[in-house]
């Protein structure tokens, strides 16, 4: 393998047309990395969200960039986040319908009947058929150079990428998140799915343990108890969405209860246990120990920034546990290298990536930024919408109205249209 030639492009499973198609698109399996040729303007680490909009809007201006990812282009959102999740909640949204139809005097033969491998077949067709946008044959048309490989920072300018070292003028860190994890005692031996795994499933699990009540796990446990599943949520937090209006949450709440979601909230998890019936979750609410049994955990509590193996240090970028350190202008330690999305941000959504990135891409380029504004953000559970501020100041309008058909909105930046128009 020469410098020039990326390792092999990951499987995406199951290995079936759509998912060849995709990774044809994000990480082409005969790729030959560009050769550097002197410096660039601006260098992305990173293909989702932040990086694919600082690269585009970047050389849109006339930069010369390069761009570089490990994985699959168009990260969290495409592959396992954005896409597919509001894939299978719209078939779950139609699932409810058609069994809340008889109350909007619309007769039904009986309850709904869900092909579970028809409803993943569906979003793998959709994301496969959204990815061209994120692809690396796009970008290399937009003008970008783009790499497959590991980045690493080897000086305050340079990165190293599968022994290729590319100079800059300006750097931008888009490396995302992923997955936190919990040290619960037997949780690894168990097993467990994340956002990034979830979405493999051909079956349809009979009971499914969400750990966490974050944006993540209500939507899912909501979107699996509508396709069939039986779902139990077990959270430390005391309420669902414990960062969201309390009255929200009370509402969502009642419908869970009334979709028959068993919610074990406040419960510190002690343990989980696997046998022939099953995996258990022992946990305890602070009146003995109670136990919630599945067939599959979904562990949801969060995500975690991605800064571990880029080689940080030699480039004098500094990071905390929340991850990069960066000030107002989303500039890190070295004046050179700023960051954008997940890795630097707590709002770890990808309306908040495309925002941050529009904020970078001008003065990575070496033009103007513009200030702070606003951008919308939304929850897609059912039901609770909300525009406006959090708390005392907010008041929580179209309660009973699906969220998904109105955003919330919360102090950010602009969030316009991205160079991934075609993304949702």
């Amino acid at each position: 393998m020469t410098a020039s030639e990326p390792k092999g492009a990951p499987t995406v499973l199951p290995d079936d047309s759509y998912n060849r198609a995709l990774v044809e698109n994000v990480r082409p399996p005969t790729w030959t990395n560009p050769t550097p040729a002197g410096r660039y303007n601006l260098v992305v680490v990173g293909a989702g969200t932040a990086g694919l909009v600082a690269a585009a809007g970047a050389a849109g201006l006339g930069a010369r960039v390069a761009l570089v990812e490990r994985r699959l282009m168009g990260g969290d959102c495409l592959n396992f986040g954005c896409v597919p999740s509001k894939a299978i909640l719209r078939v779950a949204h139609v699932a409810a319908l058609v069994r809340e139809a008889p109350g909007y005097g619309v007769a039904v033969d009986g309850p709904p009947r869900v092909d579970f491998g028809a409803v993943m077949a569906r979003m793998r067709r959709l994301r496969a058929a959204l990815s061209p946008t994120d692809s690396a044959s796009r970008f290399r048309s937009l003008g970008v150079d783009v790499y497959f490989g590991d980045a690493r920072f080897v000086g305050p300018d340079t990165v190293d990428v599968g022994g290729q070292q590319l100079r800059f003028s300006r750097a931008v860190v888009a490396t995302g998140s992923r997955a936190a994890t919990l040290p619960v005692a037997g949780l690894a031996e168990a097993g467990f799915l994340t956002n990034e795994t979830i979405f493999s499933l051909t079956d349809l699990p009979r009971r499914l343990l969400v750990v966490g009540a974050g944006p993540i796990g209500c939507e899912l446990a909501q979107a699996f108890r509508r396709l069939g599943s039986e779902v139990a949520i077990v959270s430390l937090d005391p309420r669902l969405l414990p960062r969201e209006d309390p009255d929200a949450a009370a509402i969502l709440t009642a419908r869970f209860e009334r979709e028959q979601i068993a919610l074990n909230l406040g419960a510190r998890l002690v343990r989980v246990e696997a046998g022939p019936e099953g995996k258990v979750i022992v946990f305890d609410r602070g009146r003995g120990e109670e136990r919630a049994g599945g067939d599959v955990i979904l562990l949801a509590v969060g995500r975690v920034p991605d800064v571990e193996g880029f080689g940080l240090e030699a480039a004098g970028v500094r990071h905390e546990r929340t991850g990069l350190v960066v000030d107002d202008r989303l500039r890190t330690t070295n004046p050179r290298i700023y960051a954008a999305g997940d890795v630097c941000s707590g709002y770890k959504f990808t309306h908040a990536a495309d925002a941050m990135a529009r904020r970078r891409r001008r003065p990575a380029s070496g033009a103007t930024t513009s200030p702070p504004s606003r951008c919308p953000s939304r929850r897609s559970t059912a039901p609770c919408s909300r525009v406006g501020r959090r708390g005392s100041r907010a008041s929580i309008s179209s309660a009973a109205a699906d969220a998904s058909l109105a955003p919330r909105w919360s102090p950010a930046t602009p969030a316009r249209r991205s160079a991934r128009s075609s993304s949702p």
